[in-house]
């Protein structure tokens, strides 16, 4: 009887095996640039875990086409426009989130640009002001525009999305590596500031990921041998193997983390 029951179980849980767990239950959640790549990932195994999540990035189709794609799933999401560099989208994004989910919980800020690849002195002041802005000013901004809902919240938690460049410049993202090393400041003087509402702030900093924004890295024969060489793992990471960190730092799993940041690069050297 007992091996019966077993086997029944075994079955119960190969049949289940995508189901995540229920970590997440009863909260909300933001992500910034989620309807694609590491932020789509991230807002999907959210709501997976049983947050409500409100999708968002510059382009309504793509809005649109990621919330019914979640929805199609049978999870519990929620879209709307935002360019983080416009403070009426950004204040339109809280504003929603609060009459569609009644308040937030979780606020996970991952957009980012780089409109120019060189060597980091080979930039134009106008690429240094717009990675700057978007990158690091707008991650500020959303942290503190995020304040006065996340303060009525009982398990308040931001996480910044960094970057292995941070650690390690890569020399074709010279500027948009200094502005991930910046995040890694912020997240460790955002911490101390706000432990006092019992705001948890944390940073993840994935290596090469398998996205549109990592092509160069991987896509030809050549790019590919030369990113293999740097990572002891001999292989690039997947979107998924980020969005588990987020939901994990989202967790209680969490509550006693603040101030650091888990880096997720197949071992590839992360030391400032």
């Amino acid at each position: 009887m007992l091996r019966t029951a077993i086997s029944r179980n075994m079955r119960n849980f190969s049949n289940n095996a995508e189901v995540k767990c229920k970590r997440l239950e009863g909260k909300v959640a933001i992500v910034t640039a989620s309807t694609e790549g590491i932020g789509y990932s991230i807002a999907k195994r959210l709501a997976q875990e049983g947050a409500k999540v409100m999708i968002s990035s510059r382009k309504e189709s793509n809005v649109k086409k990621a919330v019914n794609k979640l929805l199609e799933e049978g999870l519990f999401v929620a879209g709307t426009v935002c360019h983080v560099g416009k403070a009426e989208q950004r204040k339109k994004l809280f504003d929603e989130t609060k009459s569609v989910f009644g308040g937030l919980d979780i606020l996970i800020s991952n957009a980012a640009v780089n409109p120019q690849v060189g060597p980091v002195l080979e930039s134009e002041e106008e690429v240094w002001d717009k990675i700057f802005d978007i990158n690091v000013k707008c991650t500020y901004l959303l942290m503190k525009e995020s304040l006065p809902l996340l303060k009525d919240s009982k398990s308040p938690s931001i996480t910044i999305i960094s970057s292995i460049s941070g650690y390690q410049p890569f020399n074709l993202l010279g500027v948009y590596s200094v502005s991930k090393t910046a995040l890694l400041g912020l997240c460790k003087a955002a911490a101390e500031n706000l432990s006092t509402y019992g705001i948890r702030v944390n940073c993840i900093a994935p290596g090469i990921i398998e996205t549109k924004f990592s092509e160069p890295f991987h896509k030809s024969e050549t790019a590919n041998a030369a990113t293999m060489e740097k990572i002891p793992l001999g292989r690039i990471g997947k979107p998924d193997e980020i969005s588990g960190i987020a939901a994990f730092l989202a967790s209680d799993d969490a509550s006693y983390i603040t101030g650091e940041t888990i880096v997720a690069s197949g071992g590839m050297q992360s030391r400032l």
